[in-house]
């Protein structure tokens, strides 16, 4: 039986993943989706050997330093472990807010010590009462001055309450290193990539967009953004003068169930994206936001000619009930056999 060492103490996992067996012990251990993807529960390998599943998802930086994911990690031999959350934490000025639509809210952040990111990345920013959330950047290193994060207001939301209500410019918060894999990769300039989102979704794709343009990218780059109403839907008039001046890239805005207006897509942006590419062999996708329309997208994309490498997939996964969306990024698992309902 695989003993787990936490803070001096030995406790027997007996079968069980370092989260659950630490958590039934009375061990408050940060963790969120419970799936393996939001990283929230990163924990760090202090002695032992790591499965290779706990480690899925990570980059190399972060195996290096033994850093594993708690829910997914079921030892098979004694490991001696510790909470990772004083690993890569930066403090960040909070230089601007502002919203974008009747719910999302820009924040810009300036980290006050280098910090090395990609587009389409996101980090976890830590509230004063010790709650902490995962936000996708919007921000791109090479065309923006600070750190750009999409935080939707929810009703009841400890962390993005704060943020809405509390946080004002000049004070400073703490952000961890950037997580997750899904960004622009350049190296083929000539690839077509698909964006699908929904909500604040838009964040990380919106830039991957920018990041992919400033690089020169030569293929289509297609991006669809969907939401129940015209409400939801941001950024609408930018990124169509961004389309404007790029005739490599197209813009969609999708509403699903009030009436479109001009431009605007009557229905799900999935639904668009098909219509529009229904054959995606060697296409790039990334997807982001509502967690039915991911896993919907995930297999519609990859029946279009996707190959399952070249999904990358965000969903906004909730961190608790009533809490804020997660956002985790990681390539994409050949999809299930049915589909997830449209959101």
């Amino acid at each position: 039986m695989a003993r787990i060492t936490f803070q001096g103490r030995p406790y027997e996992s007996d079968g069980r993943s370092v989260l659950d067996c630490l958590a039934a012990h009375g061990q408050a251990i940060p963790s969120a989706c419970r799936a393996g993807v939001c990283q929230s529960c990163l924990m760090q390998a202090r002695s032992g050997t790591v499965p290779e599943r706990a480690q899925h998802g990570l980059g190399e930086a972060q195996r290096a330093r033994g850093l594993f994911l708690a829910c997914q990690c079921v030892p098979e031999a004694a490991l001696e472990v510790a909470l990772a959350d004083a690993v890569g934490r930066v403090p960040a000025e909070v230089v601007g807010k502002h919203f974008l639509n009747d719910d999302i809210l820009a924040l810009r952040l300036r980290p006050q010590a280098p910090y090395a990111y990609r587009a389409g990345q996101f980090l976890r920013l830590y509230a004063n009462a010790g709650e902490s959330r995962n936000y996708s950047l919007a921000s791109v290193p090479a065309l923006d001055d600070a750190l750009e994060l999409h935080v939707r207001r929810i009703p009841g939301g400890l962390v993005s309450g704060w943020i809405a209500e509390h946080l004002l410019p000049g004070d400073v918060v703490q952000v961890s290193e950037a997580l997750g894999n899904g960004f622009y990769v350049p190296g083929r300039p000539e690839q077509n990539l698909l964006l699908i989102g929904t909500g604040s979704g838009l964040a990380p794709l919106y830039g991957i967009v920018r990041d992919a343009l400033h690089a020169g990218h030569e293929g289509r780059i297609l991006l669809f953004h969907g939401s129940p109403d015209a409400r939801g839907l941001y950024l609408v008039e930018e990124l169509r003068r961004l389309a404007a001046s790029h005739p490599n890239f197209e813009y969609q805005p999708c509403v699903s169930v009030s009436p479109a207006l001009d431009g605007e897509f009557a229905g799900n942006p999935v639904e668009a994206a098909l219509r529009r590419t229904p054959d995606l062999a060697g296409w790039r996708i990334y997807l982001c936001g509502n967690p039915a329309m991911v896993e919907t997208a995930r297999l519609e994309t990859f029946l279009a000619g996707a190959a399952s490498g070249e999904i990358f997939a965000d969903p906004f996964l909730p961190s608790a009930p009533a809490a804020a969306p997660v956002p985790a990024s990681a390539p994409a698992p050949a999809p299930a056999p049915a589909p997830a309902p449209a959101n």
